[in-house]
């Protein structure tokens, strides 16, 4: 009689996971219409500003709201742009980014709180230099629409947020008098409902 409660219990918590995760609806990036940026002070006295070319995002959320969202990013660390070859070539080095050891730079979500209005608080693990961090940035959701052209549903969201490099080993050895240690990140994105 035991065994049979516990199989019993098993299979029905089974069926309950089976049933949370066939609800959970699964967003991906509309690389056409993303960007995801940062800025950086140079001197003190001016930012130089840059983004991946080449990034990758997916959300899985099973509430209208988003507040249950797990978020996965990944940038290409080679498809870094700042409008100068040189420079890109430079903070793929080992000195910096370190592309050839490190080729990817990964953030995965802890939790998704939402907040006033439209602003959600978003933390979770940014993975860079081969340094993993705890992060929190602010996300705004900018709503939803139908595409005209694919009929998909599709959700903007605008993140932003500050990290220092030097907590990942990036750039360590540069003073901030010549490149500040903090990096503002700017990301507008939207998602398409799968």
């Amino acid at each position: 009689m035991k065994k049979a409660t516990q199989s019993f219990v098993f299979a029905a918590l089974m069926l309950l996971a089976f049933q949370v995760s066939a609800q959970a609806t699964k967003w991906t990036l509309d690389k056409s219409h993303a960007k995801v940026g940062f800025a950086v002070t140079h001197l003190l006295i001016s930012d130089t500003e840059g983004y991946f070319k080449n990034v990758d995002a997916s959300f899985t959320s099973s509430k209208a709201d988003f507040t249950d969202a797990v978020i996965e990013f990944t940038a290409q660390i080679a498809s870094v742009n700042t409008d100068n070859e040189g420079r890109d070539g430079h903070l793929q080095k080992e000195d910096w980014f370190d592309a050839a050891k490190f080729p990817t730079m990964t953030f995965k979500s802890t939790s998704f709180v939402k907040g006033k209005g439209k602003t959600y608080t978003l933390k979770g693990n940014l993975t860079m230099h081969g340094v993993t961090k705890p992060v929190t940035l602010t996300a705004t959701f900018n709503g939803t629409a139908v595409h005209p052209y694919s009929k998909k549903t599709m959700a903007g969201f605008k993140i932003t947020g500050k990290i220092k490099r030097t907590d990942f080993g990036v750039g360590a050895g540069t003073p901030s008098s010549i490149v500040g240690e903090e990096v503002t990140i700017t990301a507008n994105v939207e998602f398409e409902k799968n």
